[in-house]
């Protein structure tokens, strides 16, 4: 029980988080400049400006870069899983939307003289835009830069 306590001062991994958190933060002014309207949904929702995935993932392997050094096998190993995540977001998750959105489409149309079909619709906004992704991304390497262990800000 002793070692969970020293999860709360490892701040690679609490840099990471609050990088996530930041990014699902900055979605609700985002929101509000392009709709003209607060939802709170955005704060827990997938997708959207910036990519919380990023920003998550960039910082984990920034943060192990400062840690481990830049040019070892934990650098390494934090930055392709990095890649593999933005790239879902970007690609596969997004691909999924497109689907989702065609799907809805359809099931409104077959359906549209018999409303009885009563089935939720599907979530259609799940992946990135690259652009999205690179502001998480972006994001993720600042709050690093910032707050990491060897960061200007907060550092050790």
């Amino acid at each position: 029980m002793q070692d969970f306590g020293n999860i709360l001062h490892n701040r690679v991994l609490l840099v990471a988080i609050a990088s996530t958190v930041a990014a699902q933060a900055l979605k609700l002014p985002l929101e509000y400049i392009k709709n003209r309207k607060i939802n709170f949904r955005v704060l827990v929702g997938t997708g959207g400006m910036p990519s919380s995935h990023s920003a998550l993932v960039t910082a984990l392997a920034a943060g192990v870069g400062q840690v481990e050094g830049w040019d070892g096998i934990e650098f390494a190993i934090a930055t392709i899983f990095a890649v593999i995540v933005m790239y879902d977001a970007a690609g596969v998750r997004q691909a999924a939307g497109k689907q989702a959105r065609i799907l809805n489409q359809i099931i409104d149309e077959v359906f549209q003289e018999h409303p009885v079909f009563n089935e939720n619709r599907l979530k259609e906004l799940l992946g990135h835009t690259p652009i999205q992704v690179i502001a998480g991304s972006m994001l993720g390497i600042i709050m690093a830069w910032f707050f990491g262990p060897s960061g200007m800000l907060l550092a050790r």
